[in-house]
């Protein structure tokens, strides 16, 4: 047969019978022969690949990742992901992903300092998700939650069920979290609190939520609820305090921030903010398209309002 026609076979287009084109799928079968779907694109001078770096460790991102496929592929692009990981920072990562030809970048959480951001948006449409950006970078598009207003929820939540010493663990200069602490510290003054703030040193990972933890449980008097940078530390705060032998909820309240699946395993139960994961992937998606594709995108950043996500570790105090 000639190439043409085991083209249009292989594509599914019109132009085959149906024994023609079973002969065809039926040899493929037999020695294992699949189309090369980059190497198609390629020929019309386009990859429709988005890359897309996320952190390895990062329970939120893996979510994120999953809903950039469910908006992506609707819309007729594949995605290249590449990790950041210990020994493996955001440069190598991103230079993956140039090296694969994406068309576009979508950098969840990205600490790089905003000139190298500037540089890449310079270069070909790239979509920051879950970083503020002061000042604003030109080309970048931007898409995040309000962080602060989550803070504030959990601090509202924790003060609507009794509590007054609420203790901060924070994310260090981790993406979000000076927004998230600015909104633990409005909300506590809010509430006339200001004098019980107490902001720890903390990070992303569950061994600096322990660490934290193992201060307050030292400290006296202790506080009766913990809001934690994120989930992983949060988790992190709930062993030590079960090895303490500190009750959770009953002894102190304990809320994480982004509602990752790691919040809603039934032994967790933790209560938490939670951000909007499908829709800040559909528009990080939509908006690094619509540059591609020449469409029009609202000006300015996407901001998405976080929802509180009450389970079973907070309560009143004791």
């Amino acid at each position: 047969m000639s190439t043409a026609l085991v083209s249009i076979v292989m594509r599914g287009a019109k132009g085959a019978g149906q024994a023609t084109r079973e002969r065809v799928l039926q040899a493929a079968r037999e020695i294992g022969y699949r189309p090369d779907a980059r190497a198609r694109l390629l020929r019309s001078h386009r990859s429709h690949l988005l890359g897309v770096q996320f952190g390895l460790q990062h329970p939120f991102h893996s979510d994120l990742v999953e809903g950039i496929y469910a908006a992506a592929e609707p819309a007729g692009y594949q995605i290249a992901l590449s990790a950041v990981a210990a020994g493996r920072g955001e440069q190598r990562a991103v230079e993956t992903l140039l090296d694969d030809r994406c068309e576009a970048l979508i950098l969840l959480g990205p600490q790089a300092p905003a000139a190298r951001l500037a540089e890449l948006a310079g270069q070909l449409p790239v979509v920051s998700v879950a970083r503020r950006l002061r000042p604003s970078v030109p080309g970048l598009e931007v898409v995040r939650t309000a962080d602060d207003e989550g803070a504030g929820q959990a601090v509202d939540h924790l003060v609507a069920l009794g509590h007054r010493d609420i203790a901060h663990i924070d994310g260090g200069r981790a993406p979000g979290a000076a927004d998230r602490r600015r909104g633990y510290r409005t909300a506590m003054n809010r509430h006339g609190l200001g004098e019980l703030i107490r902001i720890l040193p903390g990070g992303l990972t569950e061994e600096e939520g322990a660490e934290a933890a193992r201060t307050l449980s030292a400290t006296r008097p202790r506080p009766t609820a913990v809001l934690a940078f994120n989930d992983r530390c949060a988790t992190g705060v709930l062993d030590l305090f079960l090895r303490s032998g500190v009750a959770v909820p009953g002894g102190i309240s304990v809320v994480g921030f982004d509602d990752s699946h790691l919040a809603r395993l039934a032994h967790i139960d933790l209560t938490t903010v939670g951000q909007d994961v499908a829709r800040l992937a559909g528009l990080a998606v939509g908006r690094a398209v619509a540059r591609l594709e020449g469409a029009e995108i609202p000006a300015g950043e996407q901001v998405i309002t976080p929802r509180l996500v009450v389970r079973g570790t907070s309560a009143p105090p004791p």
